[in-house]
């Protein structure tokens, strides 16, 4: 049996195939493309004089798929250097080759019996023990694999992603009743740790899990605004965060997906079952009229919503037109808003007596319903079912996740007066005294299933700083974070200030956090499960203390700053920073004095401080520009100035990565950090770094002077700067920025080659900080980051 996948083959490059190969390009997989060969040539070929034979032309399909991937957005890579590993290639030239690799996916059209063609020349082609898969969103697994080899049975299942296959995070592993168990076994465990799935095992049935219910949610929705008399823009206005789901809420949604794919998923579903549920995966007469026009949604300009130059325009589904966008503003809605929490907003609405708490409750019910009635049929576990919401729709909570919340028995007793069915597993699980689908005792988790709570299976890998903070209690906290003790001599500082921005709090935990570890610990992991690592410093405290003329109380937060930076960067103890997501500013700062940084995959890292008129303060120059050095070819002489223009450029245009690789060739991460595929293994694999570097005998780096461009150096870093603002491309204020950082990286009034130590870099860096934030442009520009979330360009 397979037991690694080297090399793939992906069948069909539509926007799917060509998404999975991508995918697979940017874990580091070789991966063949294959589609079909071109009946004819296009007026571009004949005009070069190609023919059909010519392989140019036969593999154009594929080709186009794979170069469609490089201006796609959100874009598929982590890299563009990845689109190397995809080679293209076509179904009459290349199925022989197919017997040099461990996995192939077929990505073809939703049809069995073109499928079933495919899979017979897969059958011909294919090396003994390879693995096989279909990508199928819901044609029956089983089927395919009828009149195969027992050798392709035996290692074939369906594998579901979820599009697009970089960012959404699940994956349906479906297996036949031939599927060899360790063939399932491994897919299982290759999809977690390598793919970076959230890996669902599902039933052969209609649509499989995610797609079965979500389909049956939205098309819920769509009925009751209908019934109810709301608009589009009133249920999309309590459909989303409120209740723990993405911001596109319902119908926007709809318009992100296609109504075309929707209207297919709803139709596979509509064809294989009967009765009331026949009846709700229906499309409705409207949005059959919109299928009709070729509204298709965002793909096609127009959908549910239409942007009409600056306003965004919701559909009357009654006649078609476009109207102003609503929002549905009840007392209840209001409520639920002053509430912390999901959980809190949502029992504030949905047991609500006024419009928003009556759509709601006729939208969730429903829903509960319908998945308390496939408990069993789509899925073995109800866990199964709550974690293929969460990772494929986007939901905060799962449909039994959410039925707890809102109380089970509260809302049986609500379902059986509004005449809604509750399954009977559900009543009998109610008498025999068991009140919720999940519990939690001692910080382990446990779920209902068949008249007994079991636990809830663990990843050593998925670490719950929430249930362990609930076991073990904590070292210590303040407002701003808390130090945590992970197990295996290794701490975990968490920030959870608002946002994770950093203040005088989470500087002081950094500085309590650093002695701790020292005495008592191998090292120590920054990181936390919030939204985003870490957006920067406290803007809103700088902007401030800046109005109110307190440069000596800036100076001291910048100082306190610039040493926490330092005591992490010379700590005995290895310190391990885990940033993910949003890692911006003063987030940035505290990953790169890090003796190793282990990042998200979907790590968006970068210096921005001069989107709010400013250079960063804490450091983060002068560390980024160590890291460039670092990066140089030892005992091999290089261009100082060309890595200060590099450095210059990366903080004065705020770039930001927009991938844990992309951080890498940008030199926020050397070629020793680590990169965490999934997210979910993040801080297991943080600690891991650590105890590796702690077994090495870690030892704090060597203090060493930095060489620097100096004077001739800085004035070589203005001129471009100087160009862009004669060409109007940036502002005076841009200049005033630019020169302030070029002042910094050069190292000032020194010359060429001269070596500082990094306070001197440090006082520079404090005292061009200071200075920016006095500016009233650039006060300008951080309340306006403030207010709108945007940079201003004054």
């Amino acid at each position: 049996m397979i037991q690694h996948i080297k090399k793939a083959a992906v069948l069909g490059s539509g926007v799917m195939g060509s998404g999975i190969a991508a995918h697979l390009a940017n874990i580091g997989i070789p991966t063949l493309l294959l589609d079909i060969a071109p009946k004819e040539l296009t007026e571009e070929e004949s005009a070069k004089g190609l023919k059909l034979e010519d392989r140019v032309v036969r593999n154009r399909i594929s080709e186009t798929g794979r170069q469609k991937l490089l201006k796609q957005k959100p874009a598929p890579f982590t890299s563009k250097a990845n689109i190397a590993l995809i080679e293209a290639g076509n179904f009459e030239d290349d199925m022989e080759r197919l017997g040099e690799v461990d996995w192939i996916i077929e990505v073809v059209v939703e049809n069995l019996a073109i499928k079933k063609q495919v899979f017979d020349l897969v059958d011909t082609h294919r090396k003994q023990g390879s693995i096989i898969s279909s990508n199928t969103s819901g044609i029956s697994v089983e089927k395919m694999a009828e009149g195969r080899s027992e050798d392709f049975k035996k290692h074939f299942l369906g594998t579901h992603f979820f599009n697009p296959p970089r960012y959404l995070k699940l994956l349906e592993v479906i297996p036949t009743s031939k599927t060899d168990s360790e063939v399932l076994s491994f897919m299982k465990k290759f999809g977690e740790d390598v793919l970076g799935k959230g890996v669902v095992e599902a039933k052969d049935t209609p649509n499989f899990i995610a797609n079965r219910i979500g389909t049956y949610g939205l098309l819920v929705t769509v009925q009751q605004m209908l019934e109810g008399g709301y608009s589009v823009g009133e249920v999309d206005s309590v459909t989303g965060p409120l209740i723990g789901r993405p911001k596109s809420a319902t119908f926007r949604t709809l318009d992100v997906v296609g109504l075309d794919t929707f209207a297919h998923v709803a139709k596979n579903v509509y064809d294989q079952v009967e009765g009331a549920e026949k009846k709700v995966f229906e499309i409705p007469g409207f949005i059959q009229k919109m299928l009709d026009n070729g509204w298709y949604g965002s793909k096609s300009g127009q959908g549910f919503y239409v942007k009409q130059g600056k306003d965004i325009l919701e559909l009357n589904p009654e006649t078609l037109e476009y109207i102003p966008r609503q929002r549905l503003k009840t007392a209840a809605v209001e409520m639920s808003k002053q509430q912390k929490g999901t959980v809190n907003k949502m029992k504030a609405l949905v047991y609500a007596d006024d419009r928003a708490g009556q759509l709601l409750w006729n939208i969730l019910s429903p829903v509960f319903s319908y998945s308390a009635q496939l408990y069993g049929e789509i899925a073995d576990d109800l866990q199964a079912i709550d974690s293929a919401m969460k990772w494929g729709f986007g939901w905060e909570l799962g449909p039994f996740e959410a039925w707890d919340a809102l109380g089970v028995e509260r809302a049986v007793q609500k379902m059986n007066d509004s005449n809604i069915d509750v399954p009977a597993w559900v009543t009998d699980m109610l008498a025999k005294g068991f009140t919720s689908f999940y519990k939690e005792e001692d910080g382990d988790l446990y779920f209902y299933h068949h008249g007994e709570y079991k636990p809830v299976a663990e990843n050593e890998k998925v670490i719950s700083l929430k249930r362990l903070k609930k076991k073990n209690g904590v070292i210590k906290k303040n407002t701003g974070a808390s130090l945590i003790d992970l197990g295996d001599g290794v701490a975990l500082l968490e920030f959870h200030s608002q946002s994770n921005a950093i203040g005088l709090d989470i500087l002081q935990m950094i500085n309590f956090a650093v002695d701790e570890v020292e005495k008592n610990y191998k090292g120590l992991v920054i990181g936390n499960q919030g939204k985003n690592f870490c957006v920067g410093a406290n803007l809103g405290m700088i902007l401030m203390e800046a109005q109110d003329d307190n440069i000596y109380e800036l100076d001291m937060v910048v100082r306190h700053f610039q040493n926490a930076m330092m005591k992490i960067k010379y700590s005995s103890k290895p310190v391990v920073a885990a940033p993910f997501a949003m890692t911006l500013g003063g987030g940035a700062e505290v990953c790169l004095p890090a003796a190793h940084i282990q990042a998200s995959n979907e790590t968006y890292m970068g210096l921005v401080e001069a989107g709010v008129g400013l250079i960063p303060g804490g450091g983060g120059n002068k560390e980024l520009y160590i890291k460039h050095l670092s990066s140089m070819p030892k005992g091999v002489d290089f261009d100082l100035q060309q890595v200060a223009n590099r450095v210059f450029e990366t903080i004065a245009m705020a770039k930001v990565s927009t991938s844990g690789e992309e951080a890498r060739e940008n030199n926020f991460l050397n070629s020793a950090d680590g990169i965490s595929v999934n997210g979910d293994h993040l801080l297991y694999d943080a600690k891991q770094a650590v105890i590796s570097l702690h077994a090495k005998g870690y030892t704090a780096p060597v203090r060493r002077k930095v060489p620097v461009v100096g004077e001739t150096g800085y004035a070589t870093l203005l001129l471009g700067a100087q160009s862009m603002v004669r060409s109007g491309y940036i502002s005076e204020h841009d200049l005033k920025i630019a020169n302030k950082l070029a002042f910094v990286l050069a190292g000032g009034k020194v010359p060429y080659g001269t070596e500082v130590d990094e306070q001197y870099l440090l006082d520079l860096e404090r005292e061009a900080f200071l200075s920016l934030v006095a500016e009233p442009k650039s006060q300008q520009r951080m309340q306006h980051m403030l207010l709108k979330g945007k940079p201003l360009r004054n």
